[in-house]
């Protein structure tokens, strides 16, 4: 079983438009804006052997305010522009009670199932308190990516960090290339 970064997409790896201190997705893919070494930070890890996989919450299109073609087209551009392997996405709202919408772990342990990822030994990057959830529910070690909305307070990660480099510095030092699997 391989190990994986799960990255939340908004706010880790492009950056959230934030109104009334909560963070939104891009509206069209003309909006993406990949954050500051995100590239480079994804091509390290990916030298370590971890798979690249996007977990993200999409419920605006249940709300009726984004269309799902929208958001593939979006992922699709992610995609072709940085080195991720998979994207996995909940379209739900809270109402929906769906077992993929984060804080929940469904799309973690969907996606370590189809891929064969050791969710034990794999992380969890996110910017938000449910993305830190999800991931300490799948057992994976956390980063939270400190955001004025992340509320911090609900959440307890492994790490705080400032943005996705320095948790691949971190998850680096964690992963030593004689260590991909966690075998001695």
């Amino acid at each position: 079983m391989k190990r994986a970064v799960f990255l939340d997409r908004d706010g880790v790896l492009n950056r959230a438009f934030v109104r009334d201190n909560i963070p939104y997705p891009p509206r069209t893919v003309r909006e993406i804006d990949v954050l500051p070494g995100v590239a480079e930070s994804l091509n390290t890890l990916k030298s370590l052997d971890l798979s690249m996989v996007v977990v993200t919450n999409q419920p605006d299109v249940a709300r009726g305010t984004q269309t799902r073609d929208v958001i593939e087209h979006i992922n699709r551009t992610l995609v072709e522009r940085l080195p991720i392997d998979a994207v996995y996405v909940c379209y739900h709202d809270n109402a929906d009670a769906c077992s993929c919408r984060k804080p929940k772990d469904g799309m973690l342990r969907t996606a370590a199932a189809e891929l064969g990822l050791d969710l034990a030994n794999s992380f969890m990057v996110g910017d938000r308190w449910s993305d830190i959830a999800a991931g300490k529910s799948a057992g994976c070690k956390t980063f939270l990516v400190a955001r004025p909305y992340s509320q911090a307070e609900r959440c307890r990660p492994d790490h705080t960090v400032a943005d996705l480099a320095e948790a691949a510095s971190i998850i680096t030092r964690i992963v030593s290339p004689g260590d991909r699997y966690g075998v001695d």
